[in-house]
């Protein structure tokens, strides 16, 4: 996609006053999403419109989501002070970008050497996640859920090459969540902004480099035009859970049956969600290979060790952390991660070993 035609059609809009309570005519209610996203940027955006549409479908009607972007309402970042306070009845975005509410709610969407998409949604359903996700997210009238995942991000877009942990020390980095704890105990200084604002701020050097999402999203931005070099893994991100959360007041006050749809339309979209993401991710790193000319490179191995020892001094605080819940959501975690971890080594990542050595991927 080309950047300068999406920001056209899908640029932020400029901000709105807030809308009144949930219009309810012939026993329909009117539902605002507010969302973290240009409208239709690839990605989040087309999975934030795809969640109202379902709900919409699902409900019979009964529900009418109508998707406000960024800026058009609340700037992005507003989302879910709207929700919390009842200016809007759910939101679109992330958990990374919450961490100023509680660390313990950046667990739920992306751990540095955490969880993949599969285990992030194993953990909240299987692992008795999701009843701490209800109670971090009850502190601020929310009820969350995960309804998508962008699965592994990459570890960014840079100017130069990177040849060694030395190196990162004094970059002006964009990231958020966990990764940006990380990226500040390697000496980097790490920068939160929105994607396109990240494309300015390299393209005037505010930035040294920065990460977003994967190839699709970050194709439709248009970083390969100012920072050439685009290094993987991303371990800061091996997957990042996109959610909705809902006013708690608005869903409590849903009948039964609805309480259902919106629940099922949030889980249901979550493997169609990470399944296309992984699929344009795919085409979309091809076409900036085959036709821009991007440096794929692999971050060095003393980097990599670095963020791992980083990574672990992380965990450690969040486990002496003064708020009980953050210290109980840190151990749910680290709980389940090491259990799925261990069984991988035999299930996912052998597969995945014994692919390699066959076919070389």
């Amino acid at each position: 996609m080309d950047r300068r035609k999406f920001l056209a059609t899908g640029a932020l809009g400029a901000a709105a006053t807030s809308l009144a309570a949930p219009a309810i005519a012939q026993d329909v209610m009117q539902w605002k999403m507010v969302t973290a996203w240009p409208k239709n940027l690839p990605g989040p955006g087309v999975a934030a419109q795809m969640l109202a549409d379902r709900i919409t479908t699902l409900s019979g009607g009964r529900i009418e989501v109508k998707l406000f972007a960024a800026g058009e309402i609340v700037p992005g970042r507003g989302v879910f002070d709207a929700v919390s306070e009842g200016t809007a009845e759910l939101y679109h975005a992330v958990p990374a970008y919450w961490g100023s509410k509680s660390k313990g709610i950046l667990l739920f969407g992306s751990q540095p050497f955490g969880l993949r998409a599969d285990e992030q949604f194993g953990w909240l359903y299987q692992g008795g996640g999701q009843a701490l996700y209800d109670e971090m997210y009850g502190r601020f009238g929310i009820k969350p859920f995960l309804c998508g995942n962008s699965g592994p991000q990459w570890a960014g877009w840079f100017k130069n090459e990177i040849t060694s942990a030395e190196d990162l020390k004094g970059m002006k980095f964009r990231t958020t969540g966990i990764a940006s704890q990380m990226a500040a105990k390697l000496g980097m200084a790490a920068e939160a902004m929105s994607g396109p604002a990240m494309f300015q701020a390299l393209q005037t050097g505010a930035l040294d480099a920065g990460e977003f999402i994967g190839p699709w999203t970050d194709s439709a931005m248009g970083y390969y035009q100012v920072a050439p070099y685009y290094y993987w893994p991303g371990v800061g991100e091996p997957s990042s859970a996109e959610e909705c959360g809902v006013n708690a007041d608005v869903f409590a006050a849903l009948p039964d049956d609805l309480k259902e749809v919106v629940t099922q339309a949030c889980h249901g979209l979550y493997n169609p969600v990470w399944t296309e993401y992984m699929t344009k991710h795919a085409q979309s790193l091809k076409t900036l290979v085959d036709e821009h000319d991007v440096k794929v490179r692999k971050l060095p191995d003393d980097v990599i060790a670095a963020m791992g020892a980083a990574a672990v001094e992380i965990m450690e605080e969040y486990r002496a952390d003064d708020d009980e819940l953050v210290r109980r959501i840190t151990e749910s975690f680290i709980s389940y991660r090491d259990l799925i971890g261990g069984y991988m080594t035999y299930a996912d990542n052998g597969q995945m070993n014994a692919r390699a050595g066959v076919f070389g991927y």
